[in-house]
């Protein structure tokens, strides 16, 4: 094992698997530039042909993208930012998501779009909107979303061979993050959650940061006798349906913890999951605990608390116990 940022290990997974499939190719918004120089000179190891920055035009990145994705090749996209993918919303929901559907599965659409999102840079609305469960809504596309650098390694490997557009969301506040991520080949199925803590009392269901903040409340929360089993999704779509129920039907109670706004947000579908296929196992409400309804701040102060934070999380699992459903 080895100790690394989430950094560095996009970029491990990148360099292994255009190491290993000449097919793959890597472009966007300044990844020739930020990939020249030591220890990742991506642009003298594979060419110019292969890393190339692009206009700053997402709509044509991402043309450019289906178009290298459907003549063979499995393009990597670098847009950046999650809502600079709002300026190619033709291309990456018309084409990339729907093409090997209408081609009855004749074709495949390999492409890998990189995009970065949250709190902790202090960005502002422009740039770290959190759209995840947008692009989940989507029927063919795939949707990733890692916590730590083991599994951004693992999973972005994976992403890179699956033969179906996959959008891989990096969160700002993890780039730096450091993590034992193995030596070697190194992959991590999409589509399977990961028990980051197990617990007999109460399930807690995250992805990207707020992953982090569910097991601070978990340890705060074992301190008072409280056991949260603490659920990574990991991959948003597929979703990992058994691991959560599996986990709900256990404990009897659920929270649902994700930066992103509250209305129409990706904890409405994992609230749904339970409410329909575990409602009779539940002692107490579900419940939500999102950023607010509103664009996010550029102050680094405001942006903590639009993020859900662990002492909010202990509130929340404390009052599912003080007032549990009557029957």
């Amino acid at each position: 094992m080895k100790t690394i940022t989430v950094e560095q290990a996009i970029f491990e997974a990148i360099k292994e698997e255009m190491e290993k499939e000449k097919r793959v190719v890597y472009f966007g918004e300044g990844v020739a530039t930020k990939t020249s120089s030591k220890p990742y000179d991506f642009v003298k190891e594979f060419g110019k042909e292969r890393v190339r920055n692009t206009p700053l035009s997402e709509g044509i990145i991402a043309g450019t993208a289906v178009g290298a994705a459907a003549t063979g090749l499995r393009p990597i996209i670098d847009m950046l930012f999650l809502p600079f993918v709002c300026y190619a919303m033709e291309e990456v929901v018309n084409s990339a998501a729907t093409l090997r559907y209408i081609s009855g599965g004749q074709f495949s659409f390999p492409l890998v779009l990189l995009a970065r999102t949250g709190a902790g840079w202090a960005t502002g609305a422009q740039h770290n909107r959190n759209l995840e469960a947008l692009f989940c809504h989507i029927p063919g596309l795939k949707v990733v979303m890692p916590s730590n650098p083991y599994d951004f390694k693992g999973l972005l490997k994976s992403s890179i061979r699956d033969n179906n557009p996959v959008i891989f969301v990096e969160d700002l506040a993890l780039l730096y993050m450091t993590g034992e991520v193995p030596e070697g080949e190194h992959l991590v199925p999409l589509g399977k959650a990961s028990t980051m803590r197990s617990g007999k009392d109460l399930t807690l269901v995250s992805w990207a940061k707020t992953v982090h903040n569910c097991m601070k409340a978990a340890e705060e929360l074992s301190k008072e006798g409280i056991e949260a089993e603490v659920i990574d999704l990991r991959t948003l779509k597929p979703l990992d349906e058994e691991t959560i129920l599996s986990s709900v039907k256990k404990t009897g109670r659920l929270i649902v913890v994700h930066e992103a706004s509250r209305t129409a947000g990706y904890g409405a579908e994992i609230a749904a999951l339970a409410a329909e296929k575990a409602f009779h196992n539940l002692k107490a409400p579900i419940q939500r605990l999102t950023g607010p309804d509103a664009p996010p701040p550029s102050s680094y102060p405001l942006e903590q608390m639009y993020v859900p934070q662990s002492e909010g999380i202990v509130q929340t699992a404390k009052a599912l116990f003080a007032a549990p459903i009557k029957v």
